[in-house]
């Protein structure tokens, strides 16, 4: 079974107390999100953990003691680093400090377990088509030698979007195949790994990869392990990642990235921050004796030959 850590908030910036509370009891709680009366128990122990997924825009904080998790389990590392400045992501580190922060990370983990995302991307009259591509390259000729690979997606038009962004400029089929050929020719240019994320555009033509993120495969090579070949189901439409188990909560990431899907709004997210107990085997809320508590259906992904070796 592969654990996500980040995929509703971002608990490495904000909640990494908590994260490591849970993985040194052993343990950890998750609601359900559309129904929050179901709550899922998962034990968090090598032999029932196949890999240990994290996404962050910032993991300075969970440095020090990342290795109490990176010594017992298999991991993946994504990092958000993006083109924008702090008037769509008012709590996220500069570009500089976050390349620095990545740096601080490949020499505890490797290159080779972090993935950059560079997600979502987004036109506003600031962030137009060659703000991105000048950026990416700056960055681009940075991270290449510090990176497993680059991954990137344009923005989901959802419906608060014209709310939290009225500046966002929808984006034309033309525009997408400029950027999608130009991020790939900045790829390519400095043996940069490039592949999208949940598209439902062709764009190998410019040589990026059309695979899911997070396969058995990345992992796999990542770590040095053996998976079984398993359907890839994806977490959400045209998502060709490996499924996972996500332990975080909608609402609780303070960051305040106007784009963000897992908030409903800033202030909600804070205000359920200020409420956050590390101590708490649940990320968000307490453990009700109303609530329906299950054990987790957490089948090993790994080939039984690759978990002898390790045993021996």
């Amino acid at each position: 079974m592969i654990i996500n850590t980040g995929g509703r908030t971002d608990t490495v910036q904000y909640y990494s107390e908590w994260l490591l509370n849970r993985f040194q009891e052993g343990f950890v709680y998750s609601r359900n999100p559309l129904f929050p009366n179901k709550v899922t128990r998962y034990e968090l122990t090598p032999d029932k953990v196949d890999c240990v997924i994290f996404c962050s825009k910032n993991y300075e904080p969970i440095l020090k003691r990342l290795h109490e998790i990176t010594d017992k389990f298999n991991t993946y590392f994504f990092y958000t680093i993006t083109a924008y400045g702090i008037d769509i992501e008012p709590r996220v580190p500069s570009i500089e400090k976050s390349i620095e922060t990545l740096l601080k990370l490949e020499n505890i983990v490797g290159k080779n377990r972090i993935a950059w995302r560079y997600d979502p991307v987004l036109l506003t009259g600031k962030y137009n088509i060659d703000y991105h591509l000048k950026t990416f390259e700056s960055m681009s000729k940075q991270l290449s030698s510090h990176i497993d690979r680059c991954i990137f997606s344009f923005v989901e038009m959802y419906k608060k979007l014209s709310v939290n962004m009225s500046e966002l400029e929808p984006m034309t089929e033309a525009q997408k195949t400029i950027l999608a050929k130009g991020l790939g020719d900045i790829a390519k240019k400095y043996n940069i790994l490039l592949q999208t994320c949940a598209e439902n555009g062709d764009y190998t033509k410019f040589g990026i990869h059309p695979s899911g993120c997070m396969t058995l495969d990345i992992l796999a090579k990542a770590n040095n392990i053996k998976f079984k070949k398993l359907k890839h189901k994806g977490m959400r439409e045209n998502c060709n990642c490996i499924e996972s188990r996500d332990i975080g909560f909608y609402d609780t990431c303070p960051n305040g990235c106007r784009y963000c899907y897992a908030n409903s709004t800033p202030d909600k997210a804070i205000e359920n921050y200020k409420k956050h107990n590390p101590k708490s085997p649940i990320l968000f809320g307490k453990i009700k004796e109303t609530n329906v508590i299950q054990e987790g259906n957490q089948k090993s992904f790994i080939e039984i030959d690759d978990i002898n070796l390790k045993l021996f």
